[in-house]
């Protein structure tokens, strides 16, 4: 892996730990974070994470409640910026862009919450900005939803939909061993 790819987490908050979301996958997906991290941290490589601040009244993002909050253990470090977004792309609303952009960063890592939602829009976003984006399956997860006629689609589904909409054209998709093994 040449470097300095930035490792972007995207939504690692402790509002994705709600039960309301109902059934995920990727039950490892918190310790591939922890090791990319520890990895990237290890190298001195740079670490950049995006939160998101809902506006709606009843998300559990939403600044103010607990769920704002990063998950334990993957917080950042004071020197890690932290990039805050109101909308699932991590470009739209932010200077994420331009920040890599004048920092010299045009490979990106990415892992995080939701596959679906979140990462996928801000992989395509960075995709389409000509970023060079790996996208690390098994850092990432997401939950079981009905498609557009109402069949029920469980998370795993959901999940490698969301990763063969994006693999070739917006990123390569890979796993952690391929990163750090």
């Amino acid at each position: 892996m040449p470097d300095p790819a930035v490792l972007l987490l995207i939504d690692l908050q402790r509002a994705i730990d709600h039960p309301d979301w109902g059934v995920r996958n990727n039950p490892k997906a918190e310790a591939n974070v922890s090791a990319l991290l520890a990895h990237w941290r290890g190298k001195g490589w740079p670490v950049w994470h995006v939160r998101h601040d809902s506006t709606q009244a009843g998300s559990h993002y939403r600044p103010g409640q607990p769920g704002h909050d990063f998950r334990a253990g993957q917080e950042p470090l004071p020197d890690e910026p932290v990039f805050a977004k109101q909308v699932n792309s991590a470009f739209i609303g932010t200077d994420l862009e331009a920040s890599l952009r004048a920092a010299g960063h045009d490979r990106l890592v990415i892992a995080g919450v939701i596959t679906n939602n979140s990462v996928e829009a801000s992989v395509r976003h960075a995709g389409n900005l000509d970023f060079d984006v790996l996208l690390v399956e098994d850092a990432c997860f997401t939950f079981g939803k009905a498609d557009w006629s109402g069949a029920p689609r469980s998370a795993d589904e959901v999940h490698a939909m969301s990763l063969a909409n994006l693999d070739g054209e917006y990123c390569r998709v890979v796993r952690t061993a391929d990163l750090i093994g």
